[in-house]
């Protein structure tokens, strides 16, 4: 099956469904910097594109993917961001609804913050898609019940050309974990620390997390501890000499990028690439689930086509008997 990554970034949902056993032809990214990391983990091109062009339209259209996946930029929509959907950047989610229309592929899958589901331009991405003949799925999920090890939600609408709404639901509700994963339920001990410090948003929110619960959503920034930090009343511990910031490496793995994924570049970008970025395991959980979803289709057709088979013969004995009659 043909794969096509639009708004790659540094290749979480790429990598998570290369995992899965999804070929990737080509990916596709405007940010130079994260096209450079990229590049330095796949073997498959990334083209340095603007997708909001008719010239980008074109050339992911050249390619005849089967399958489309991407994140179109989703600082509007943030909570980070200034959540402002006349920004611009918003309209790069209709970009993407466009290419996939245009395209016309059998499946896509589109993934995005939260907040989006509150947004006018997801109810406009979601007409073009039924306009193309695309039967929907869509779901937040919580990336700690999908084998991360942060409690991050994000939103995923997959299409399909030959499916009816909310096909895919079953699969997202059946293999999600009961318990939601620690970060030391994925690293155990390796860390080296049992408490670290995560730069709140406002003092009003706490700075210190504990390695035996889900990490918080990991950001594009990454700040050291402030001089003459105050505990917060939610802080498990105060600030000591053995809690730290994590480094850029070990949040990259709390996105549960492998530990040999290559990260050349400079700090400043490496800390948004990767607080950009899908979790490899969430999009490996997404792409399970649709080879699931395609495997039980299977089933069912060798399994009608068997029953109609078994009718066949029986009006064949039938016929037989009464012409032998």
């Amino acid at each position: 099956m043909k794969l096509v990554d639009l708004f790659s970034g540094c290749g979480g949902l790429s990598l998570g469904f290369q995992n899965v056993g999804f070929e990737i032809s080509a990916a596709f990214d405007n940010w130079i910097s994260a096209v450079k990391v990229y590049r330095d983990n796949f073997n498959h091109p990334i083209y340095h594109t603007d997708l909001s062009t008719k010239e980008g339209l074109l050339f992911v259209k050249n390619l005849n993917p089967q399958i489309i996946i991407g994140g179109p930029p989703c600082q509007d929509f943030s909570s980070a961001g200034k959540r402002d959907e006349t920004l611009g950047r918003a309209d790069l989610t209709i970009s993407y609804a466009k290419i996939v229309s245009a395209c016309n592929p059998e499946w896509f899958v589109m993934e995005n913050v939260e907040r989006i589901i509150k947004s006018k331009i997801l109810k406009e991405a979601i007409i073009i898609f039924r306009q193309a003949g695309y039967g929907m799925s869509y779901q937040v999920l919580d990336a700690s019940y999908c084998g991360v090890p942060q409690a991050r939600k994000r939103f995923f609408l997959v299409g399909h050309k030959h499916s009816s709404d909310n096909f895919l639901n079953p699969y997202f509700n059946k293999n999600q974990s009961k318990i939601p994963m620690t970060v030391f339920d994925y690293f155990g001990d390796s860390l080296g620390i049992e408490y670290y410090y995560r730069h709140p948003r406002s003092y009003r929110r706490r700075g210190i997390f504990s390695i035996h619960e889900p990490s918080p959503t990991i950001r594009g920034v990454n700040r050291p501890i402030p001089e003459g930090y105050k505990k917060h009343d939610g802080d498990p511990v105060d600030i000591r000499d053995n809690v730290r910031p994590l480094t850029t490496k070990e949040r990259s793995m709390i996105q549960t990028f492998p530990d040999n994924f290559i990260l050349n570049g400079a700090k400043t970008d490496l800390e948004q690439i990767i607080g950009n970025a899908v979790p490899v395991k969430l999009a490996e959980f997404v792409a399970i689930c649709i080879k699931e979803y395609i495997s039980d289709i299977r089933k069912d057709s060798i399994v009608t086509e068997n029953q109609l088979s078994l009718r066949f013969d029986n009006i064949t004995k039938t016929i037989t008997q009464i012409v032998w009659l």
